[in-house]
Parts: structure tokens; C-alpha cells; sequence
């Protein structure tokens, strides 16, 4: 039982460190990183769709006022020096602020077409990305599977042994497995505790000799169960 139980152990433990696992994992976290950054660029196109709108009504305004300039210098009807003057004036300060406004509404745009360029190729990563993790979960839970459907084989094997164990020595088995990191029982290898690692004594060896074969024996070091088999040594 002690091996069906070692390797139990070994299944979980590769379950709890599966490289499969890990990869899925990583590819969680870049996800959501990713999905991050898409999200706050969008955000930032958003305010440079607005800011664009804003830039193109601000260049229409002065549009329409140099426009409006522009008639009504070309109209005659003013004929006082000083106001064709003042309204020429005006329209020279129109052109400057119209080219100005110009300038940021083409920087605006630039920075909205570049923006929208980034969020485009982070879509197209985020879909490519998907799939990945999609394969890497599908690799995962077959390995799983696989643990599971072993762990099950090695389970029903356990309980049909140990529906033949007395209770007594279940319970002090279970015990010690408890204390000694889920090793109860280690086989006797010639003359070795293969629990510890500690060659016994002849004493021990001929004590153990002379044992019933139904004896439960234990290591005098480390006080797990010694299993005798054709190669303890005896």
C-alpha cells in the first residue's frame, strides 16, 4: 500500500506543479494584461475622437468668421478708412489663428490615426493570444485527465487493500505517514531501512530474523514499518 501510496503523492504533486498548468497560468496573466491595455486605449482614442471634434468646430468657427470678414470687405459698404482697416486687420489675425488651429487638428488626428493603428494590432494580438490559451487549456486538462483517470486506478487498488489491513495497524500506518512527510512503510534492503537510510545493526537483523512472519516490525531509527521481503537481508 505503501507504494500505491508514494505514488498518489507523485501524481498530485506533478498536478500541483504541471508545466501545462504553468503555461496556461502565464498566458492568463498576459491576457488580462493585454485586455488592460486595450481597454485603456480605447479610452484614449475616445478623448482624441473629442478632441478632434473639437479641433474641427474650433477651425470652422474661425472659418466661418473670416468668411464672414471676407463678404463683407468685398461687399463696398464699408467705406471709412479706419473700419476697412480694422476689418483687414481682423482678417490677417483670422488666418493666423485658422492656420494655428490647423496645426493642432492635424496633430490631433495623427495622434488619433496612430492610437487607432496600436489598438488594431492589440486586437489582432488579443485574438491570437486567445486561441493560444484555448490550446494550452485544452493540453491542460487532457494531462489532467490522465492524473485523474491514473489516481482513480491507484485509489480503487488502495481500498481493496486496505479493506484487507487489521484496523489497529491502518491506524498506525496512516499515523505515520502523517509524521514522516507520506512514509509509513519502507521496505528492509538488505539490511537497510530504505525510509531513513540506516543500515541496522546485526542485533536488529537477527532480532528481526526471529520474528514471526505476521510481526509487525519498525525501524528502530526512524520508527516507520519495515517491510520484509527476499532482499531484506535476513
Amino acid at each position: 500500500m505503501q507504494s500505491i501510496d508514494t505514488d498518489v503523492d507523485r501524481l498530485r504533486h506533478r498536478r500541483e506543479h504541471l508545466p501545462e498548468a504553468q503555461r496556461v497560468h502565464d498566458l492568463q496573466v498576459r491576457t488580462r494584461v493585454l485586455s488592460d491595455r486595450i481597454t485603456a486605449l480605447a479610452v484614449t482614442i475616445s478623448d482624441l475622437e473629442m478632441e478632434q471634434r473639437k479641433a474641427d468646430n474650433d477651425v470652422e468657427q474661425v472659418r466661418e468668421r473670416a468668411r464672414k470678414d471676407a463678404t463683407l470687405l468685398d461687399s463696398g459698404t464699408i467705406s471709412d478708412p479706419k473700419q476697412l482697416q480694422g476689418l483687414q486687420g481682423e482678417i490677417a489675425s483670422l488666418e493666423r489663428r485658422q492656420s494655428e488651429l490647423e496645426d493642432v487638428e492635424l496633430e490631433v488626428m495623427e495622434r488619433l490615426e496612430a492610437a487607432s493603428k496600436d489598438h488594431a494590432a492589440l486586437v489582432s494580438e488579443s485574438a491570437a493570444l486567445s486561441a493560444e490559451l484555448a490550446a494550452a487549456e485544452h493540453d491542460r486538462n487532457q494531462v489532467v485527465a490522465q492524473l485523474d483517470e491514473s489516481e482513480n486506478a491507484l485509489t480503487a487498488d488502495r481500498e481493496d487493500i486496505v479493506s484487507r489491513i487489521p484496523a489497529d495497524l491502518l491506524a498506525l500506518y496512516e499515523k505515520l505517514r502523517a509524521d514522516h512527510d507520506g512514509i509509513g512503510a519502507a521496505r528492509l534492503y538488505r539490511g537497510q531501512c530504505e525510509g531513513c537510510r540506516i543500515e541496522l545493526t546485526p542485533v536488529d537483523i537477527s532480532r528481526i530474523r526471529e520474528s514471526a512472519a505476521d510481526e509487525v516490525i519498525r525501524c528502530e531509527e526512524c520508527r516507520r514499518i519495515l517491510v520484509r521481503t527476499a532482499e531484506s537481508g535476513l
